[in-house]
């Protein structure tokens, strides 16, 4: 049985001057260009739900006991859409793809799946259309640019847009979709590479629920839960504050290992004894025995936490959501600015762990 969560203010807490001196430090105000525009002009309505049903892939509901018949179309075949719609076509699902190099269709197409030209092509000829692109500038022209998913939909048809998007893109793409009588499910998922290559990714759905009761089976095949939370952009935003989280607990951990080398502690034993502990996370037995030997293979990018300014994502999207409702996040801020430091050292493309470089290249500035 699904239940319900109330989300609650939090009780408002100080910070020790000494904190907030440091957090100044690091926190630079956001310029007023980067800061996003209401999401509503009706002041008394609240930006977003604050109350919303949870339900877990483990749920008895009937739809996550039946097959899915239809034909499923995939658009964007990244680190993340490639295994993904692999694990779709491998359930035996009949899949058709699409992305802009199409030379990254072919791995899929020898395993079954069909290949169309365009994502209208895509939408036009499947009964649900999964969309997983890099940034909110990707997600809205495949899906509402010239030759996009929204030219293809109509009654009875479903998108589904899994891309990290912030949540006036969310509901932008909502509003085109709805337009031409079709149904509309932003599912971000939390999660990265081996999560999608091992069906184990988290989604946080919110949309159309006949939608998201349909295509269960789909996302029961692609991750280990699943969470409806309500109206489009309740699962954008708690997709950005898991990041947001995450982004933070990566650049702490980096300080972590670099501080025990720097005293003669051994870094790898600092791992396991983290991993062991109250604040063990899969994230720090995963990346950490990686970061000790400075390799950072990618399975979620840098540039994903700091993208450049007109493409901003996670971190940066995360903050304009704080600002937009006037919550402080000094923590989340100063995480910002040194994963900011380590794309200036052309680290982008490497795993979002790379940022111990960046402390690492001040750590020597200072010395």
């Amino acid at each position: 049985m699904p239940s319900t969560l109330l989300a609650k203010p939090n009780i408002n807490y100080l910070l020790s001057s000494t904190a907030m001196a440091l957090c100044s430090a690091f926190c630079p105000r956001i310029s007023a260009n980067f800061r996003p525009k209401p999401f509503s002009s009706s002041p008394s309505k609240p930006l977003l739900s604050l109350s919303f049903k949870v339900f877990s892939s483990q749920a008895t509901d009937a739809s996550s006991q039946d097959k899915f018949s239809g034909r499923v179309g995939f658009l964007g075949l990244g680190i993340m859409g490639s295994p993904m719609a692999q694990n779709l076509i491998k359930a035996g699902c009949d899949v058709i793809v699409w992305n802009r190099t199409k030379s990254k269709c072919d791995p899929l197409i020898s395993l079954g799946a069909k290949y169309r030209s365009s994502p209208e092509e895509v939408a036009a000829n499947c009964d649900v259309t999964f969309a997983m692109l890099a940034d909110p500038e990707s997600a809205i022209d495949v899906a509402c640019g010239k030759n996009g998913a929204v030219r293809g939909m109509g009654p009875g048809k479903g998108y589904i847009d899994i891309s990290t998007v912030d949540v006036a893109t969310s509901k932008l793409i909502n509003e085109h979709i709805k337009a031409r009588g079709a149904l509309f499910l932003e599912a971000p998922v939390s999660g990265s590479k081996k999560p999608a290559e091992d069906g184990q990714l988290i989604f946080l759905t919110a949309g159309k629920k006949s939608l998201y009761e349909l295509v269960s089976p789909l996302l029961d095949i692609l991750g280990k839960s699943r969470f409806y939370l309500g109206e489009v952009g309740n699962g954008a935003a708690m997709k950005l504050v898991v990041n947001m989280i995450m982004g933070s607990m990566m650049a702490s951990f980096s300080e972590g290992i670099l501080l025990s080398k720097k005293v003669g502690l051994d870094p790898s034993v600092l791992v396991e004894v983290v991993s062991q502990g109250a604040i063990s996370a899969p994230m720090y037995s995963l990346k950490g025995p990686s970061m000790v030997k400075s390799q950072y293979p990618t399975a979620f990018p840098l540039k994903h936490q700091q993208k450049k300014l007109m493409l901003t994502q996670d971190l940066r999207l995360a903050l304009g959501l704080a600002e937009s409702v006037s919550q402080s996040t000094p923590i989340a801020a100063a995480a910002n600015e040194l994963y900011k430091v380590a794309k200036s050292y052309g680290l982008s493309d490497e795993d979002f762990s790379a940022v111990i470089e960046a402390l690492k290249a001040k750590s020597q500035d200072t010395a």
